[in-house]
Order: C-alpha cells, then sequence, then structure tokens
C-alpha cells in the first residue's frame, strides 16, 4: 500500500491547480464517457466496397488485409450487412481489368456498368441504405487518370464534360451522392447543372475538395487495378502536400459551385486540412481514410506491434475530435459492429 501524500505536498498542488484536479473526470470509465467531447457512432461511418465482375466468393485484396473485391449480388449482401449495422452510407468503387478500359475511359459512360448494376442491386435489396458513387475516370482509363490524357497532359474542360455525363449515367442508376474526385477545376458546377437540368436536382454532391497527392493510395489503386495502369503521376492536379491555404480556396469554390458536402483526403495525415475547412464553412465535412491509413494499422496488428481494435477506434476518433461530420472508412464494419 502506498503511503499517503504529504499535506504539505497536497495543499501546495491544490495552490498551484486552484483546487482543479482535472484527473477526477478520468477516475473511472462511466465518467470519461460521461464528459467527453467527441466520439463515433455508427451514423458517422462510410464504408467503401469495391465490386467485381463475375459471381462467386468476395476475391480478398492482399495489399488491405480484411478487404475484399465482391461480386454485384455481394455488394448488394454488404449492404445489407451495413444497414443492420446503422451505417447509413456505402460509397462503391469498381475493380476494372485492362480490356475494360480505354483511353477516354468510355466504360464510366455505360448505363450497365459494374457500378450501376451493383446501385440498382443495392437500392433493390436494402431502400434505404444511402449509396456514394465515385466520379472520376481513374478506373477506367487505360493510362490511369482522372481525366482524359493528351500529350502527357490532362485535359480539364474535356474531362469535365465526360465527368457530367458519368455523374448523370449513375443518378439514373439511384446514386444518392455523387463523389467527384477528380479535381478538375469547374467539375462541381457542371454536374451540378447537368443533375438539375435532367431533373434530379434532390442528388446530393460531396466534392473531394481537398485531395492531396499522396503516398497513401497505393492499395487502392491495387483493390481497383489502377496500379499497372497509371502512367506518370497525378500531381498536376490534386494537392500538393505542403500546402494549407490552397485547401481553401479549393473548398470555398466548389462550396460556391453548388457542392453540399465536402471532403479531405487522406484523412490523418491531413487533420489540420479537415480542422481548418470545418473552421472556415461549417459546412458538412468528411475524412477519407485511405487504403493506405487502413493497410497500416492493420499490418502492425497483424505483426503484433499494436493493439489492432483500440488503434482502429483512437483513428476514427481522431477525425471526430478534429471536427468532422464523418469518415469513409475501410473499418466501417469493425467499428460499428464493435460500437453496437
Amino acid at each position: 500500500m502506498s503511503s499517503p501524500t504529504p499535506p504539505r505536498l497536497s495543499a501546495a498542488i491544490d495552490r498551484a491547480t486552484g483546487g482543479t484536479r482535472l484527473r477526477r473526470l478520468r477516475q473511472s470509465d462511466w465518467v470519461r464517457r460521461l464528459v467527453r467531447e467527441s466520439d463515433v457512432t455508427p451514423n458517422d461511418l462510410i464504408w467503401p466496397i469495391f465490386v467485381r465482375e463475375g459471381d462467386g466468393d468476395p476475391e480478398p485484396v492482399a495489399s488491405m488485409p480484411g478487404v475484399f473485391r465482391r461480386s454485384v449480388r455481394g455488394c448488394a449482401e454488404a449492404a445489407s450487412e451495413a444497414y443492420d449495422l446503422g451505417i447509413p452510407v456505402v460509397a462503391l468503387f469498381p475493380f476494372t481489368g485492362p480490356g475494360q478500359r480505354d483511353e477516354r475511359g468510355s466504360q464510366a459512360l455505360d448505363p450497365d456498368n459494374l457500378v450501376c448494376r451493383a446501385v440498382r442491386a443495392i437500392k433493390a435489396a436494402v431502400p434505404d441504405i444511402g449509396v456514394l458513387c465515385d466520379v472520376a475516370l481513374d478506373p477506367y482509363t487505360s493510362h490511369g487518370h482522372d481525366g482524359l490524357l493528351h500529350d502527357g497532359r490532362i485535359l480539364n474542360d474535356e474531362t469535365v464534360e465526360i465527368l457530367c455525363q458519368q455523374a448523370l449515367v449513375q443518378a439514373e442508376a439511384g446514386c444518392d451522392i455523387l463523389g467527384p474526385s477528380d479535381m478538375m477545376d469547374g467539375r462541381i458546377a457542371c454536374i451540378r447543372s447537368a443533375l438539375d437540368g435532367a431533373g434530379f436536382r434532390d442528388r446530393m454532391i460531396m466534392s473531394y475538395a481537398a485531395k492531396y497527392a499522396s503516398a497513401f493510395y497505393g492499395p487502392f489503386r491495387d483493390a481497383v487495378g489502377s496500379t499497372g495502369a497509371l502512367k506518370g503521376d497525378k500531381r498536376t492536379y490534386q494537392m500538393d502536400m505542403g500546402n494549407t491555404d490552397e485547401a481553401l480556396r479549393e473548398a470555398r469554390q466548389d462550396i460556391l459551385e453548388g457542392a453540399d458536402m465536402i471532403m479531405v483526403k487522406p484523412g490523418m495525415p491531413y487533420l489540420d486540412i479537415l480542422t481548418r475547412l470545418v473552421d472556415e464553412f461549417a459546412v458538412p465535412t468528411f475524412a477519407y481514410q485511405t487504403s493506405g491509413e487502413y493497410s497500416l494499422i492493420m499490418a502492425a496488428a497483424q505483426n503484433g506491434w499494436i493493439d489492432g481494435e483500440r488503434a482502429m477506434m483512437e483513428s476514427l476518433r481522431s477525425f471526430k475530435r478534429a471536427g468532422a461530420a464523418g469518415i469513409l472508412s475501410y473499418f466501417a464494419p469493425s467499428a460499428a459492429a464493435l460500437l453496437r
């Protein structure tokens, strides 16, 4: 048994702190929960799901332990699982092989492409879950870029024209939230105009407003089949990692053009950006916990270097603490199950 604290020392501490002992509010689980400033619930989560051609069992993504490419039917089953866990939205990303890609990303405009079939299947199985679709050409282009490529240069305005058509195809399939992730200038205004003009005024836009040229996207590119396809890099249109004021300019422009929600990607390396956008604009702002962030935690956990469950929850709470309205995370089903 430890000896009691000397009265003189206790008196000195009380004088120094004004009698306030902050540790009183940490002494048990119930009081820590009672005074917690920010927390995560299943309502805060969006589950990114990869869809592939064919039937059969889900195919594991080697660089993302616990993540799978699913058939169209498998995506509907995953959406049903998400709904039962209280997750409000699933996000769809297609795995496309070389035979499904071309210079212009033509598959993006096919009303019967993988994403559109998966949207319809999900809406038939789980009508009350939200579906977010990626608006970008990189899963469909033979060069792996988010836009049209000519003589080594990404064409902004010509790409935007195609993105508007892609957004309409996805909206017609039943997509609730369009997520332009391409970082082309002016695409939000054009997509909003196209949606409104086609009678889709209620469809929402979640803009990837601050998407950085990051090393944390590698496993995602494996998951969608873009790793071998990508020629060059994306630094002429994705943001430079050293910039923060530029993120405010990007977000302001997207909001003025009609974005209902905005996003920061990657998540944890850019928590400062997330907080600045939340403080500046007071619009629903989301963080994407990217494939690289997920795989780092999973790899360390599998090696016994960290407690994976605690690291998962700590990472998700960091986004809420920074002000995020919600988080896109591959941890979504595991976290939701734990929270429930």
